[in-house]
């Protein structure tokens, strides 16, 4: 949640700092603000909403040009979207500005401390009585601020990045983390921070990864890194693989859009380097040094949130029917609040497309700690959660900007597809003539998404006649389940239309009350093991005068017959399905949502990466 920018350098900075909070939007957008510091002193701008309605505020201003600056883009937790609430926030003397990204769980207790000792409040954020007890600390200590910071830091509870500026040092910026991302671009006499790369990777490829507990400091053009203990540390530079190009949109409306429409190649790339069917040859590098504990796991535990948690049920039907291992799913969010048996035989999967997800590091950490083996699925490089894990595998899906995550999903899949059938091959539980089979049909899906992709007309036919549906149901059975409640959550994201997923037998124990003639309901159908038994389910509701809508197999005759209206898309094994059959559920909610007056990219009260919890 929550985007942050700064800059320090020879360049003007508001800017940098305006067209890096643009980049960061997709994880908060309910007000943006910037501080600057120059010859007129110390100022901060701020307004609720998007950051052009900042921007446009500001045209007027001639007294913005500034070598120093932070900026903030808000997803609110504490307090309403106002101008008041949105950062940076002021300390009581007007000495200091910060920004922060995350939750100060203990803000109440400081808060009341400080208010006794004569500190008022401006607004309803944790972040301002964070600064503010920092401010404190900096005056009854007589210390440095980069002191008052590491002193703070171990009084507060909570997630927390943070950037600091002092009125009184023109050239220094002080940040620091826990839970919450920060990445330092170094560039030649200039510095840049951002809570990820996207707004960096235009001006410099060098960067550096603040780890948890650390602390930097950006003084006179040199960066120090202290850990909040006072150990000094060495910083890391890592070089971006990014290219600018992948976080424009290239021509489509919406980064949705786009992003849908790149998951032949996202998925190709997942696949490079790892899969070579005609050699029969199948590798996930992640797994290399861990494979025997993989291998002889007496369970598999998949934990993740919203779309990935979706992308993790797929996964247990492909490592339960391939390697035969028992598989738990599991909510990150609730995983470590309900005392789960964790063995040291146990084998975790966490899987986010940020690596930044809270809810799963929090898990992760409660599993490290009860011996179990940690494995990451994530596509940004340098994340939290590639860090906090044992070992992993990038999805190398590209940046997925649009908040409803699509290319993500289906480059998880791939990438667990990949992981399920090496481990079943080398167990001994997938025949090598079915798993050769399988390694053919996985490296032909990207030519198959293409083809399903070519409905995208149909599909926004249909959306146009189903776009003012107040609710909608979605069926699926086996490796589809999932699929249903992945189309049923990008319609709710987006379009702001209740839907729900549900497995198709269930049908009968409760939704089909809701069957009438205003219903549209959205089947799974392709030809696999289950198809007969949709087919009755798609009876059912025909009966019942549902309006039906169905993903069918290509050439399919009996459910066209049936439904009202029919997508196709190619066929392939049943256990590869999810990463045919989502794509025009995916289309359909960005139609729908677009016909609706929805913002697609940027759809209210949501954030693309969660990093509270």
């Amino acid at each position: 949640m929550c985007g942050i920018v700064a800059y320090v350098g020879q360049q003007d900075a508001l800017p940098i700092i305006i067209k890096g909070l643009k980049r960061l939007e997709y994880r908060g957008y309910d007000s943006a603000g910037v501080a600057l510091l120059n010859e007129t002193g110390l100022s901060v701008y701020k307004k609720k909403g998007k950051v052009s309605e900042l921007e446009n505020s500001l045209l007027n201003n001639g007294f913005l040009h500034s070598k120093i600056g932070i900026g903030h883009t808000r997803w609110a937790t504490h307090g309403e979207p106002n101008d008041a609430n949105a950062h940076p926030h002021f300390s009581a003397n007007e000495k200091f500005a910060m920004i922060h990204n995350g939750i100060i769980e203990n803000y109440e207790v400081l808060k009341t401390d400080l208010i006794n000792k004569g500190y008022k409040f401006h607004s309803d954020t944790d972040s301002e009585v964070f600064i503010n007890f920092i401010e404190d600390i900096h005056k009854h200590n007589d210390c440095s601020l980069e002191e008052a910071v590491r002193l703070a830091l171990h009084k507060v509870v909570g997630a927390y990045a943070i950037v600091l500026m002092n009125k009184e040092e023109p050239d220094t910026l002080i940040a620091a983390r826990k839970g919450s991302p920060l990445v330092i671009g170094v560039g030649t006499d200039e510095y840049f921070l951002a809570s990820d790369a996207t707004p960096i990777i235009e001006y410099t490829n060098q960067v550096v990864y603040l780890d948890d507990y650390e602390i930097a400091v950006i003084r006179n053009n040199k960066l120090q890194i202290k850990t909040i203990e006072n150990v000094e540390a060495n910083p890391y530079i890592n070089q971006l693989e990014m290219e600018l190009e992948a976080i424009e949109k290239g021509g489509y409306e919406h980064f949705m859009l786009k992003e849908i429409n790149e998951q032949p190649r996202s998925i190709a790339d997942c696949m490079r380097g790892r899969l070579d069917a005609q050699a029969g040859r199948l590798i996930v590098g992640g797994l290399r040094d861990y494979i025997n504990k993989f291998q002889n796991a007496d369970r598999i535990i998949i934990i993740a949130c919203g779309t990935s948690w979706h992308a993790g049920l797929v996964a247990e039907y492909l490592f339960e029917e391939f390697a035969r291992i028992p598989v738990e799913v599991e909510y990150a969010s609730e995983f470590r609040y309900r005392n789960p048996v964790i063995n040291e035989g146990d084998f975790v999967i966490a899987i986010s497309q940020s690596g930044e997800t809270a809810d799963t590091l929090a898990a992760i950490e409660l599993a490290k700690s009860k011996g179990a083996t940690i494995f990451g699925v994530c596509n940004v490089v340098g994340s939290s959660i590639a860090r906090a894990t044992h070992a992993g595998s990038y999805t190398h899906a590209g940046p997925e900007i649009g908040v409803a995550s699509t290319k993500a999903f289906t480059a998880q899949i791939s990438v667990l597809t990949m992981m399920a059938l090496m481990l079943g091959y080398q167990r001994g539980t997938l025949a090598e003539s079915k798993y050769m089979q399988l390694l053919n049909e996985l490296e032909a899906i990207p030519a198959k998404v293409e083809k399903a992709l070519e409905s995208n007309a149909q599909i926004e036919y249909i959306a146009s006649q189903y776009k003012d549906a107040r609710n909608f149901l979605y069926l699926g059975r086996g490796y589809n389940f999932p699929v249903a409640l992945e189309g049923a959550l990008k319609l709710k994201e987006i379009s702001y239309i209740h839907a729900e997923g549900y497995p198709a037998a269930e049908m009968k124990h409760g939704p089909i009350a809701l069957i009438d003639e205003e219903m549209p309901v959205v089947f799974i159908a392709t030809k696999d093991s289950s198809y007969e038994k949709i087919v009755s389910n798609i009876q059912e509701v025909k009966a019942r005068k549902g309006k039906i809508i169905a993903v069918v197999t290509e050439g399919d005759t009996s459910v066209k017959s049936m439904a009202d209206h029919v997508i196709e898309i190619p066929a392939t094994h049943e256990a590869l399905v999810p990463l045919l059959s989502v794509i025009p559920l995916q289309l359909l909610s960005y139609h729908i949502a677009v016909m609706r007056g929805c913002n697609v990219d940027q759809p209210r009260n949501l954030a693309k990466s969660v990093t509270v919890e």
